[in-house]
């Protein structure tokens, strides 16, 4: 990474009574007008709140939506998030570009410092929205996608949440792009995962699903130790030309060695052969899991190991430490922050070897 490169300042007006009614009510869900000026260009956008549990905290996360113009970057939309509870900030950044780099579609982010109304709100980071924009840029094929918004996007017939059979196939999904056709193709593929036979399941999964892809996907949750990830925390999009679906990641904050409060996660805590009922069946076949077993060796041999990740984990801590000294809510914890490059470079270390240790199990 460029050290030497500075992060945008983003300088949002939103109008005072505007703010007293976003802080009333911090689960309400309705964007407000705001302006937002970037380099000295002038956007007019819409501004909400996002997350769940985070928006309790006393540094909100947003959602940007750019109406004049009407785009930004090549996107209509973004994500700010405050990272507020990884001491390091860069465990969501790190995830993306580690999913990235191991052959998975994964968003595009990168840190901005923001001023709302002249006052410094700090380090966020901007993630691109997975989208019809997001595939473009990609020059992907159009076709559909959904976010997993909540436990019961687990690939199953029955509930995660409340453990009975699910009223509708579509429960945790929310269609962000697609067609009319979307939903039933998304049921049509959750019905196959779980009724075609074992004896057929290799020939026939690979009609629905881009294994190869989903592989790589899991790897990236196994490595990373997002336990929320096989549930929740991630979008599917289906191929438009090719009728396969694949998944990409989605809020990896609680990764690297800390949980989603933060605190330390050991690097045993997460089995290598995952959760949810795709992933169960996938690797119930032996070519399956011949294929993750050497997915995995290959990722440990090139990518996770302290070699390679620290000195990108170094470069990203130089580039944000001299906006921490700024960002009001982070600034009283730079000795933390400062620690957290070892610590992770420690946890890729503790669970490199724990992987190696189970890969035999895959045989």
């Amino acid at each position: 990474m460029d050290t030497g490169m500075e992060i945008p300042e983003y300088q949002l007006f939103i109008h005072p009574s505007v703010v007293s009614e976003l802080r009333k009510d911090i689960w309400i869900d309705d964007p407000v007008n705001a302006k937002l000026t970037i380099n000295k260009k002038k956007y007019e956008i819409e501004i909400a709140y996002r997350g769940s549990h985070i928006r309790d905290l006393r540094k909100k996360s947003y959602n940007l939506s750019f109406y004049k113009p009407g785009m930004y970057r090549n996107a209509k939309e973004y994500h700010l998030n405050a990272e507020f509870m990884d001491p390091s900030l860069l465990r969501n950044k790190l995830s993306f570009d580690f999913f990235n780099e191991i052959g998975c579609l994964s968003p595009k982010s990168r840190f901005v410092y923001m001023k709302i109304n002249g006052k410094n709100e700090g380090l966020y980071l901007e993630i691109e929205s997975v989208d019809e924009f997001f595939l473009a840029n990609r020059q992907l094929p159009k076709g559909s996608i959904f976010y997993a918004v909540d436990g019961d996007a687990n690939f199953s017939l029955m509930s995660h949440l409340d453990k009975e059979a699910k009223k509708s196939l579509n429960l945790g999904y929310e269609k962000k792009y697609g067609t009319e056709h979307s939903d039933a193709q998304l049921q049509e593929m959750i019905i196959n995962v779980n009724t075609i036979s074992r004896e057929e399941f290799e020939h026939e999964i690979v009609k629905y699903v881009n294994v190869d892809k989903y592989l790589r996907w899991l790897a990236g949750v196994i490595f990373t130790q997002n336990f929320d990830g096989f549930v929740h925390n991630y979008a599917l999009y289906r191929n438009g030309e090719t009728g396969l679906f694949e998944v990409i990641p989605w809020d990896y904050d609680a990764t690297w060695g800390r949980d989603v409060n933060g605190e330390i996660m050991r690097e045993d805590y997460l089995r290598i052969e995952g959760f949810n009922t795709l992933t169960a069946r996938i690797l119930d076949v032996k070519t399956f899991r011949t294929q993750y077993k050497n997915l995995l060796e290959e990722i440990l041999n090139s990518k996770f190991n302290v070699d390679y990740m620290k000195p990108k984990i170094q470069g990203m801590h130089v580039l944000l430490r001299p906006y921490v000294l700024k960002d009001p809510y982070e600034k009283g914890n730079i000795e933390t922050f400062d620690k957290e490059p070892d610590f992770i470079s420690t946890y890729i270390e503790a669970r490199g070897n724990y992987i190696r240790s189970q890969l035999d199990t895959l045989d």
